[in-house]
């Protein structure tokens, strides 16, 4: 570490040796190299100098005391993208099965009166992922951590929120009380399939918004968004597209589609004008592609000049892949609360937006108990 050296000794403020001092003003060690009387570029002087940068990072995190972040096993690298946005490390924390394919958790460090905060998302193995996440919350609960936030940025079964048909299951509601008999005292997800699901619990659930991040790639990305169209693929997604259109100050239209059965469309209807215009479908998630594929096609048969897609939650399984290769999109874009890495070898044609920055602000701000509405229409920088 070097410090500038002040005016030397006999150089008075206008004198005739002032400008020479200026001139030759030198950078001195650090006052703890100078304490030790050690040359600076030595190994011990870079030593001191690690020490001191060591404590500086330390300092750096004693601004957030109290809180530690683990990961579950579903998506390390937002964790751990989260993790270096705060400026912390990741917990220790071993996740492992039996012979007989139970699940065992061992947190690794001391959780006691800690602020702990749970990263796992709904998608992989999705049962064994939110089986390891309740042991985890019970865990760190049963630990005698003072709060445990369950950072879900993908929420499982959140499609089956309602009783549609005789004797079907509210499962989104089972989860709920699950998480809340756990152990949880917080939820932080993004963007819901229903907002309604936050009724679901008792405790207080952050539903944050992909919407800020999308609203500024379609800036920075697509060069005629002034002169395009924000589309839904089904009426259930009509308000989400709204929002966006006002932002944007365009039109928007919508698809409806008649279902034969579940992830199998029927027939699909444009309202709204798409012709000459570039059309940007939106949608929360996509699973095995099949309704945007079809609004897809129905766009470009009725004139629109390019198709883009931007979804929530890339599930992408079953078929998606080949059927978003043999469509007609410029590009889908999805954010990373899933995994995107395997899928984007095999289809060049999917883009991603790192949102990490919106989940680690909405924990910096709920550790601090500050208000995380302004994560609702703005990108933390």
């Amino acid at each position: 570490m070097w410090q500038k050296a002040g005016r030397p000794r006999g150089a008075a403020a206008g004198g005739r040796g002032a400008p020479a001092a200026r001139g030759a003003m030198l950078r001195r060690p650090c006052f703890s190299c100078r304490r030790r009387r050690l040359d600076p570029d030595s190994q011990a002087g870079r030593g001191v100098r690690r020490e001191e940068e060591d404590k500086a990072s330390a300092a750096a995190r004693a601004v957030m005391p109290n809180i530690k972040i683990f990961s579950g096993s579903s998506h390390q690298d937002l964790s751990q993208k989260i993790a270096d946005r705060l400026g912390l490390e990741l917990g220790k924390v071993v996740t492992k099965k039996f012979s007989n394919q139970e699940t065992c958790v061992e947190i690794g460090e001391s959780v006691r009166g800690e602020d702990v905060y749970i990263v796992q998302s709904g998608c992989g193995e999705i049962n064994d992922n939110l089986m390891e996440l309740l042991i985890m919350i019970n865990a760190c609960k049963i630990a005698s951590a003072s709060r445990v936030t369950a950072v879900i940025p993908c929420f499982p079964y959140a499609r089956q929120d309602k009783k549609d048909k005789s004797r079907a299951p509210i499962s989104a509601k089972l989860v709920a009380n699950m998480l809340s008999v756990a152990g949880a005292d917080h939820i932080i997800t993004m963007d819901l399939h229903a907002s309604q699901i936050q009724g679901f619990f008792d405790i207080p659930v952050d539903n944050l918004y992909a919407e800020p991040a999308v609203l500024k790639w379609i800036k920075e990305n697509i060069a005629e968004w002034k002169n395009c169209t924000i589309v839904s693929p089904d009426a259930g997604g009509a308000k989400r597209v709204t929002s966006i259109a006002d932002r944007l100050n365009v039109d928007f239209a919508l698809i409806h589609k008649e279902r034969k059965k579940a992830n199998e469309v029927d027939r699909m209807v444009l309202v709204g004008d798409v012709k000459d215009r570039v059309a940007i479908l939106v949608d929360d998630m996509a699973d095995t592609c099949g309704t945007i594929c079809h609004a897809a096609d129905k766009l470009v048969s009725a004139g629109a000049t390019k198709v883009y897609a931007i979804l929530t939650h890339g599930i992408f399984s079953g078929p998606a892949i080949s059927r978003i290769n043999n469509a007609c999109f410029e590009a889908v874009v999805v954010t990373n609360t899933i995994p995107q890495e395997d899928k984007m070898k095999h289809c060049p044609k999917i883009q991603v937006i790192d949102i990490s920055m919106i989940l680690a602000e909405a924990i910096r701000r709920t550790h601090n108990g500050e208000s995380v509405s302004y994560l609702f229409s703005h990108v933390p920088l």
